[in-house]
């Protein structure tokens, strides 16, 4: 039986330059000329990544490329970590053939939460002050075989505590191991953009999507910190063709965190 691709095109931009709009000469009538917009070249300049690393899935096995600041700000990969036509998202891509880290199976184009101006790595309590990630995204591609993406995270220690996991067309917010804990949608569609939002606070974890609370999660680990891109959950084993054709993407057009 073929196996079916599922991915999503972003539509193609076409630019196109307008002569500035010269008046017939008048007194008092000034000619008008709108300087054009600078074009965005690099994922920082959508994004405010001050305070965020990035893992790409090339380099050498289990040991992934990172990139830290200052190099983040003026840093992009294609296809892996790259700003969209459009210039007002950035788009993260792991296929099932990249370099995944010693922890993992799976490869991943993410943001791991820093602090200090990216100096030092983030890891916080919940059960100490109030510790917010917001996300808007959405996911553009999946693997074959094992169509399994996870766009957000809250990580803690050594493994993820609470993320958005699509597999399909069914969103789940997971609870540690439980994979399905939650089922925000069974029809998400590729390439619709939604909010994510993780709440920590008094030894729990607020969940959101679109601004609705949809599940709370018990925690009370102090080694916390927030992850985001494309955490895709297949590899080489368990989806075929492996090569860089097949991926996940997921496309995020803000991220904001706050600690309060």
């Amino acid at each position: 039986m073929p196996r079916m691709r599922i991915i999503v095109l972003a539509g193609i931009a076409t630019a196109a330059s307008t002569a500035a709009l010269v008046l017939p000469a008048q007194a008092d009538t000034p000619t008008r000329r709108d300087a054009p917009a600078a074009p965005c070249k690099y994922p920082a300049d959508v994004l405010d990544l001050t305070n965020w690393k990035m893992t790409l899935p090339t380099g050498d096995d289990e040991d992934p490329t990172e990139i830290t600041q200052p190099h983040l700000a003026t840093f992009s990969a294609k296809p892996w970590f790259q700003v969209n036509e459009e210039c007002d998202a950035v788009r993260f891509r792991a296929a099932v053939d990249g370099v995944t880290t010693g922890g993992s199976s799976y490869p991943r184009a993410e943001l791991r939460e820093m602090t200090d101006g990216g100096e030092d790595e983030a890891s916080w309590s919940a059960t100490e002050g109030t510790h917010t990630l917001v996300v808007t995204e959405a996911f553009l591609a999946l693997p074959n075989d094992k169509p399994h993406v996870v766009g957000a995270q809250v990580h803690g220690g050594d493994d993820d505590v609470t993320v958005f996991r699509l597999e399909g067309s069914k969103l789940y917010i997971t609870d540690g191991d439980d994979s399905r804990h939650h089922l925000v949608t069974d029809d998400y569609e590729l390439g619709t953009e939604f909010e994510a939002k993780f709440v920590a606070k008094d030894g729990e974890i607020g969940v959101y999507y679109n601004g609705d609370l949809e599940t709370t999660i018990s925690h009370d680990g102090d080694t916390n910190y927030f992850k985001a891109g494309a955490y895709t959950q297949a590899n080489c084993g368990n989806s075929d063709p492996c090569d860089s054709d097949n991926y996940g993407e997921v496309q995020i057009s803000s991220i904001e965190v706050t600690h309060s």
